[in-house]
This record gives structure tokens, C-alpha cells and sequence, in this order.
């Protein structure tokens, strides 16, 4: 007996001692190491890329197959047309992006057939080889990339494309060529083919016998030494052709590979968390998607083209690339929390949109690849509150021209509209525009009469039907909820707080929320303003990590073949379908409620607490202070939170604000496998139109 009890404590002992090995090096991996492209690259599940891409920077380089998605490729396809050069990440309308086709050639045939053997990437490379022995690299850092490619001991080379564009987009060019160098500018339909936006670039090709004209934009080059490899320099700039070939260096492909890898690990472990592998390795794939955009657009010495053509200086970083009508709800506050480095010249970089001339929709000028530009006024607010600062009087009046402009022709409009009015109301009220501020005020809270028409009765028909009443992404039921500036009023519209958590209960219970879209987003988190907080807790781990059921809402078809199963996957067909990524917002929503945070309302700055789905949580900015979360009683199935502490003292409220966060801190979090009922129901923060 004695023997036996000794046989398993050395089991034990090195069961343990295994486990801790395995902890130790799993926390030596780096982030990059985590991130996987692939997610959600394939079909209409997230609309992502592989493509070799730089952080914040329109250069992305990667593979153009045959069928393909929104952003050129599908996993799962095994032809290639090539590679291209843009692209903005699930954005719908067919994509946006996809300049300049370069795909590698056998025998000075462009009909050479591109079927993929073996592809690799991380961020910041791509790897492809195809059957008939071709293989192609590529790595990007700071829009410069080097292409590398490798062929069969035969006459081989590139066919190259600059009028090659998704959706058929394509606009115009000029270019000029100088040897192996071609150079000029490309103008392609943005997003939707609302406007137009201008890319200069410098392309220099090595190892070339010789550049020959196949028409007017397309061009053959032929490889010199059938031993060595061809290699793609690529510069890009919104600016000039000067800047775009002063952006091409000369350094190795590896080193190059090399430094855009420190690149990606100095941002991703911005913030660090310790928990169970896969959580992790999705954690970091999904931070990675919010972090793609928007684009740096300036020189090093501050010159930027502005959205009316004309060449301008700036004394900080000019950024573009725009759909803010998605990811101000997520990837923006998100970036304003864990980045602040960056989203101050973002914010910046908004206000500079309105003396140029700035509408909700593209321009004819635009500098880089975007989408749309509605909420800024609500960006704007939410930086300020934050501390970030810009010339409010400086764009006073073409603030108050863009809200002048709102929309109020369908229930949804209306109610975006409202949100927007509070926002400039907020604003001008911080310059001391008490007047206009009080007009705008008053803009905002005819909510109520639009809401009382429109959302007030649920007994009708036409409540779960997607674009009924003339609604765009949604159905009154998930609309009815969007006041997230006065969730106090809106309670009261709704008949008082039993009535406004019943409503919510009705509306999961029937399972009338779409994660596959924006308009409902915020709605798990609104628990947090009842006496059932520990709902919204439940609601977000289920969504993140659980079964949930989802109903496909177009076509008015709810309840007809439902989605069952796991929103978030670490795979090509990463999200349910339909449901678009939209330049990072979806995994914004994951990378913040994962830490256990979620913005209360983007305006205010605060954010409602639960639990991380980490054991331990440390965001680390680059001014040496940090923010701490550690759980305690943690088990993988916990997330009911218990207690918790902040910095030493008890903390029995569910939110904190920025400047909490910010100044550094720890906060111990207890959890639990059923809710503590009592714990998040006191002091509770509630947006009220009033404060």
C-alpha cells in the first residue's frame, strides 16, 4: 500500500513539474507567435486577409485567389491570380483596395496556372509555393515591402498590373519607367465606389532581362538569371512619387522580415494575459485584427495629402483610412485605452477632416483606401472626455454643419442622428457654447418622440424583421435599445426598471440579438444598468467562448435554419456567417470584453467591469505605467464575479473610468460558478442626458 501511495506521488511530482514546464513555455512564446492570419479568411465569415501587412499602414501585400471574399482571397481556394498591394479588412461592399496584380509567370505565359501547394504567414509575412514550383514571399513594414520569387530553372518572370483593382474599380494611372523602376500614382474607387482615392508608388524590380509593354497598364518582366530569384521593391506614399521611392531601403529580405516582426510584438504585448493556450493564441489573433487601421498617411517630415487633393504639413502624425461608422463602437475606444500613443494623432486626425471639406461618405480625393466617416462627432467627444485634445473652435462650425446635416428620414437614422446631437452638444458645451449647445441638446432628446413611435410597441408584426420601417442593418427590436447616451430616459420609455429588464430578458430569450452586425453590439453589456449585472456577465463569456444561438435575419428569415454554436473560432471560418469584421471592430469587441472591460457609452469615459477570461491581465503603456488584473478562485468556467478589489480597497461598483485605469493599478477580481446577486447593484453608473 505504502509502495503504491509512493508510485503516485512521484507521478504527481512529475505530472506537476510537466505542467509547470508547459506554463513557463507557453509564456515565452511571443505574440506573434499567437496570431493566426488565417482567422477568419474564408466565405463571409469575418472577410479577413493573410496579407503580409504593417501596423496602421495601407501597404498590405497578399494573395489574390480564384474564387476569393472581400479582401481578395478565401483559405480555401486553391487557384491564384497573383498578389496585391491594398486592401481594407471586411468592410463588405465587395472590398475595397487590391492595387497593382504582380503574379509570377512560367515561359512568359500569362495564363500560367497558380495552384497553391503550401502557404505559411504571421504578421507581417506571407509565404505561398505552388504546384508547378514557383514560390512567392512577402513581408511589409511602414508601407515598403519586398516580394521575393522563386522559380523552375526555365525562362520565367512577373506579369504586372496597375489598373488591376477589386470590384473592378479602377480609376486611372500614370507611370513612368526608368529601367527596372516603375513608378506614378493609381486612382481607384473607394469602398462602395462612393469617391476616390489616389496611391503614389515606386516599384523597383531586381534580377530583370527586360520591362515590356502588354498594353497600357499591364507590363512583362522577363528574369535575367534563371538560377536566382526575382525581387519586388515596393514603395507606397499618399503624397508624391519622391516620398514613395524614399520609403524602398536596402536591406535583406530577412531583415526586413525581421523588424517587421519586433514591429507587431512591441504593439500585441501591449497587453499581456496568462491563461489557458487557445484562449490566448485567439486573444492575440483577434488584437492583431484591431490594430490594421486606420492608415498613417504623413511623411517623416509631416507632409500628408488632404481629402481636398491639396499637399499639406502637419506637426503630428496624420492618419486615414476610415470606418468609423462601425469601429467607433469598439476598436476605436479600444485603441484609445491600450494605444494612446496612437489614438491621439487618430483624434487629431479626425478634427483635420473638417476644414478639408469632410463628408460621411468619401471624397473624390481621398489619400488612402476608406470606407465612411459617420460618429465622428462622437470619436471627437469620446477623446475629448478622455483627455486628448484638438481645436474644438478651430471646427466649430463645420461640427455643427455635419449635424445640421444628420438624417431623420427612418427609426434608426433618427435615433443615430439623436446620439450625434448629444455628442456636439457635449462639445460645444466644453468651450463654453452654451447656446448652440442647448440647441443641439434639444436635437437629441427628440429621441424620445422617435422612440415612442417607432420602438415603444412590441406587439407588432413586423418587430423581429430585418429593414422593416425603412431600417438599414437591423430590426426594431435591436435598434430599440441604441440610446446609449440616456439608457436612464430610455428606462423610463420603456415603463420603469422592471419593465426595461423584462424587455431584456424577452429580447435574449427569444434570442432577437444578431452579433452579426453592429446595431445591437452594446445591448449584452446593458445588464450592467439593472439590478442584474451578473446577466451581462454570462452574456459576454457565452458569446466570447460558448454555444449561443443565432438567427440569420436577412430576408426577413429569423428562426429559419438558426446558427448554433460558437461565434469566435481560431479558423478560416472564424465568425458566423454574414458577420463582417469591419476594420477591427468585431475582435475589438472580443479583445475588450476578454479583459473584462466594455465602454459604458463612447462619449463618457467609463467602462463597465466583469471578468477577464484570463487568470491574469497587465496592459503596459509606454509611459511606464501599468494596470493590473489578477483573478482569484480562477477556474476556465468562472466568470461570475464575487468580489473585487482596487488597488487594496474593496470595490463594489462595476465600473471604472479612464483616468482610473490609466494612472496605473492593480484590481483583484474573485470569481465564481454562480453570480453573486448583490455585488455590481451599488453606486451603479447609468448614462443620464442630464449629467
Amino acid at each position: 500500500m505504502n509502495r503504491f501511495i509512493i508510485v503516485l506521488l512521484v507521478v504527481f511530482f512529475i505530472s506537476c513539474k510537466k505542467e509547470k514546464e508547459r506554463i513557463v513555455s507557453e509564456n515565452t512564446t511571443s505574440p506573434v507567435e499567437r496570431v493566426n492570419v488565417f482567422l477568419g479568411t474564408s466565405a463571409d465569415h469575418g472577410q479577413l486577409s493573410p496579407a503580409a501587412s504593417s501596423p496602421f499602414n495601407m501597404m498590405s501585400i497578399g494573395p489574390q485567389t480564384n474564387p476569393h471574399i472581400h479582401t481578395g482571397y478565401d483559405h480555401y481556394a486553391k487557384e491564384f491570380d497573383g498578389f496585391t498591394h491594398t486592401r481594407i479588412e471586411g468592410v463588405g461592399c465587395t472590398g475595397s483596395g487590391g492595387n497593382i496584380l504582380i503574379k509570377p509567370i512560367l515561359d512568359e505565359d500569362e495564363n500560367t496556372l497558380l495552384i497553391k501547394n503550401t502557404e505559411t504567414a504571421h504578421p507581417g509575412f506571407y509565404s505561398v509555393s505552388f504546384e508547378n514550383g514557383i514560390q512567392a514571399k512577402m513581408a511589409v513594414k511602414t508601407n515598403f515591402g519586398i516580394e521575393e520569387y522563386s522559380f523552375p530553372k526555365q525562362k520565367s518572370g512577373l506579369l504586372i498590373d496597375l489598373s488591376y483593382a477589386f470590384a473592378n474599380r479602377f480609376v486611372d494611372e500614370k507611370h513612368q519607367i526608368n529601367k527596372n523602376l516603375i513608378s506614378g500614382y493609381i486612382d481607384t474607387k473607394t469602398t462602395c465606389s462612393v469617391g476616390i482615392y489616389r496611391i503614389y508608388y515606386a516599384l523597383e524590380i531586381s534580377n530583370l532581362e527586360n520591362l515590356t509593354s502588354l498594353d497600357e497598364h499591364r507590363f512583362m518582366a522577363v528574369r535575367k538569371d534563371t538560377s536566382s530569384t526575382m525581387q519586388v521593391r515596393i514603395g507606397f506614399s499618399s503624397v508624391n512619387t519622391d516620398y514613395a521611392l524614399q520609403r524602398i531601403e536596402a536591406i535583406s529580405f530577412d531583415e526586413l522580415q525581421k523588424n517587421t516582426t519586433n514591429h507587431w510584438n512591441n504593439l500585441l504585448k501591449r497587453i499581456a494575459v496568462t491563461g489557458e493556450s487557445d484562449r490566448e493564441n485567439l486573444f492575440y489573433s483577434l488584437l492583431y485584427r484591431g490594430l490594421q487601421a486606420p492608415y498613417l498617411i504623413s511623411e517623416k517630415d509631416g507632409a500628408y495629402r488632404a481629402i481636398d487633393g491639396s499637399e499639406q504639413k502637419s506637426d503630428f502624425p496624420v492618419y486615414h483610412g476610415w470606418a468609423i461608422w462601425d469601429n467607433y463602437r469598439e476598436q476605436l475606444p479600444m485603441l484609445s485605452l491600450v494605444y494612446p500613443e496612437r489614438f491621439d494623432p487618430i483624434a487629431k486626425s479626425i478634427a483635420n477632416l473638417y476644414p478639408y471639406g469632410k463628408k460621411n461618405w468619401a471624397t473624390k480625393n481621398e489619400p488612402s483606401p476608406t470606407v465612411r466617416t459617420e460618429h465622428a462627432l462622437v470619436v471627437l467627444l469620446d477623446a475629448y472626455t478622455k483627455g486628448y485634445r484638438f481645436n474644438i473652435e478651430a471646427i466649430k462650425d463645420s461640427l455643427m454643419a455635419e449635424a445640421d446635416r444628420l438624417d431623420y428620414s427612418s427609426p434608426d437614422k433618427a435615433l443615430e442622428s439623436s446620439y450625434d446631437n448629444w455628442a456636439i452638444a457635449k462639445l460645444l458645451n466644453k468651450i463654453g457654447d452654451s447656446v448652440n449647445s442647448a440647441t443641439y441638446a434639444k436635437k437629441a432628446l427628440d429621441y424620445k418622440t422617435y422612440w415612442n413611435k417607432d420602438f415603444a410597441d412590441l406587439s407588432k408584426d413586423d418587430v423581429d424583421q430585418m429593414q422593416a420601417r425603412g431600417l438599414y442593418q437591423g430590426t426594431i427590436w435591436q435598434y430599440r435599445w441604441f440610446v446609449p447616451f440616456d439608457i436612464k430616459g430610455l428606462k423610463e420609455l420603456a415603463g420603469g426598471e422592471n419593465a426595461f429588464t423584462n424587455q431584456l430578458d424577452q429580447f435574449f430569450d427569444e434570442n432577437n440579438y444578431n452579433h452579426a452586425n453592429q446595431p445591437d453590439l452594446q445591448v449584452p453589456g446593458l445588464y450592467n444598468t439593472t439590478r442584474k449585472p451578473w446577466k451581462s456577465q454570462k452574456l459576454f463569456r457565452n458569446i466570447m467562448l460558448d454555444t449561443v444561438v443565432q438567427n440569420y435575419f436577412n430576408n426577413n428569415s429569423k428562426g429559419v435554419d438558426p446558427y448554433i454554436g460558437r461565434i469566435y473560432k481560431n479558423q478560416p471560418q472564424a465568425y458566423i456567417r454574414t458577420m463582417d469584421d469591419d476594420a477591427g471592430t468585431m475582435s475589438s469587441w472580443f479583445v475588450m470584453r476578454s479583459i473584462g472591460l466594455s465602454p459604458a457609452n463612447i462619449g463618457d469615459p467609463v467602462y463597465y467591469l466583469t471578468a477577464p477570461i484570463f487568470k491574469s491581465v497587465k496592459i503596459n503603456w509606454e509611459n511606464g505605467k501599468s494596470f493590473e488584473m489578477e483573478v482569484i478562485n480562477y477556474n476556465k468556467d468562472h466568470f461570475y464575479v464575487q468580489s473585487a478589489q482596487l488597488n487594496g480597497k474593496e470595490l463594489s461598483r462595476n465600473w471604472l473610468t479612464h483616468e482610473e485605469l490609466t494612472q496605473g493599478g492593480k484590481l483583484v477580481i474573485e470569481t465564481g460558478a454562480e453570480p453573486n446577486k448583490k455585488w455590481g447593484v451599488e453606486n451603479q453608473w447609468i448614462s443620464d442626458f442630464e449629467k
